[in-house]
């Protein structure tokens, strides 16, 4: 998978540009730029949006090639794993259960989280955004397969999906950090209505950018201010 920074080198490099050439025109000083290149240095969205226009692209093709991010075996389990020590760490505190939804935006906040503090995802997987919030095209399927599997209980509640494990969350596939970030993340939500944090993803820069149906970039995480990134 290429970063931003590949890409911008590959792009500036197929129109014939210089370092020089393009830090001119971004108006910053070569070192700053090679930074940039480097993958040292973050871009705002409106220095993205100029850079892009620089090198005669758009912002989806800069952020095309992050978005081709693995969607194998190994990423579905762990995703899986990521679901349960949500529902386990972020579940009602009376019963356990927790919203097909809140459960969803749950593990969104943990990988884009993830992402914002060690600038790649948890999971592997590429979010969309769909009515209800940022979601990977997996997540049904994940839940079908724990569901089939025994791992989980689903319970029709009007128009709602009520989720309950039925086991410990399986760790063999997250580092202690991961599952420390999950936690944090889970509990800072916990007994809160999905609504709340439906308000909260739709608030969130990943949801405003976006289009309806489009891919979320996870690089889009780092605009947001460190307050906004999970709570």
């Amino acid at each position: 998978m290429n970063t931003i920074a590949e890409k911008i080198r590959e792009l500036r490099l197929s129109k014939k540009l210089t370092q020089n050439d393009v830090a001119d025109k971004m108006r910053m000083s070569r070192p700053t730029y090679v930074l940039v290149e480097n993958g040292k240095k973050q871009l705002t969205m409106t220095e993205l949006k100029q850079l892009a226009s620089i090198l005669g692209s758009s912002l989806e093709e800069l952020f095309y090639d992050t978005l081709q991010v693995s969607s194998n075996d190994f990423g579905i389990e762990k995703y899986k794993q990521i679901i349960l020590n949500c529902l386990q760490f972020g579940g009602d505190s009376t019963n356990g259960k927790i919203t097909k939804t809140k459960l969803a935006k749950l593990a969104y906040l943990v990988d884009f989280t993830w992402f914002y503090e060690n600038l790649k995802p948890m999971s592997g997987l590429a979010y969309r955004r769909i009515q209800q919030g940022p979601v990977p095209d997996q997540y049904f399927r994940v839940i079908d397969e724990l569901y089939e599997s025994g791992a989980i209980t689903l319970e029709n509640k009007g128009t709602s999906f009520m989720i309950k494990a039925n086991e410990n969350a399986p760790t063999n596939q997250l580092s202690k950090q991961e599952i420390k970030l999950i936690k944090k993340v889970s509990q800072s939500w916990k007994n809160k209505n999905t609504q709340d944090i439906v308000d909260f993803t739709h608030e969130q820069l990943p949801w405003k950018i976006c289009r309806q149906g489009e891919l979320i970039p996870y690089e889009l995480i780092t605009q947001e201010e460190p307050n906004h990134v999970y709570k």
